[in-house]
Parts: C-alpha cells; structure tokens; sequence
C-alpha cells in the first residue's frame, strides 16, 4: 500500500521557520517529480513547489518564491519544504503529493498519489 505521510506542521508566530516532511513508503518514488500543495478553510487547494527526481528542476508559485526551499532524498524516499520568514496568508493544510511522471508539474490532477495533510498555522 503506497503512503505518503507528512509530518513537521504547527503553529508559529509571522516571520518564523517550519521544516514539512514527507515520507514515502509502499513503492519508490526517486523517478517521479514530488510536490507540495496548500488549501487555506475556504479556498481550492493551490500549488506551492515541486521537484524532479534529481533536484535539477523545481518551480515555485509566485507567493512562497525565495521564502520556501523544497528538496528530496531519494535514498530515503523523503521530500522536504523549508518555510522561512513565514506569514498568516501561508496558514494552511500543507498537502505533499507523488507526480505520475518525471516532469514538474503544478496541475493537481497530474499527481496520483497525495498524503493526509499536515496543518501549518501562522499567527500575527
């Protein structure tokens, strides 16, 4: 059974630092392109980054660009997303998602495999 499990979420104060995990067990994931997502109450779910097996090519939304750092180690099946200089509009459930392909994408739809969510609140 393939399981992506993220963990590293809670509540922080405006311009602190959250290091998200997600481990991936069931299957190897080193060839497809992980990715992170966020949906705030209310709101679609929204891209954040995402990163191809070898870390090479990554692409962030607008919003988090230069304040959020991801990357991966394939030997242990883990993607990470370092949030720095964090703010209340970035509150949110942080979503870590598998790509069915190598290629980054930021289109949902083009990820099959998705973990439960991990809640990030920022408070001002």
């Amino acid at each position: 059974q393939v399981q992506l499990v993220e963990s590293g979420g809670g509540l922080v104060q405006a311009g602190g630092s959250l290091r998200l995990s997600c481990a991936a067990s069931g299957r190897t994931f080193s060839r497809n392109a992980m990715g992170w997502f966020r949906q705030a109450p209310g709101k679609e779910r929204e891209f954040v980054a995402t990163i191809t097996w070898s870390g090479v090519s990554i692409r962030y939304s607008d919003s988090v660009k230069g304040r959020f750092t991801i990357s991966r180690d394939n030997a242990k099946n883990t993607v990470y997303l370092q949030m720095n200089s964090l703010k209340p509009e970035d509150t949110a459930v942080y979503y870590c998602a598998a790509s069915r392909g190598a290629v980054v994408t930021t289109t949902p739809s083009e990820y099959a495999y998705w973990g439960q969510g991990t809640q990030v609140t920022v408070s001002s």
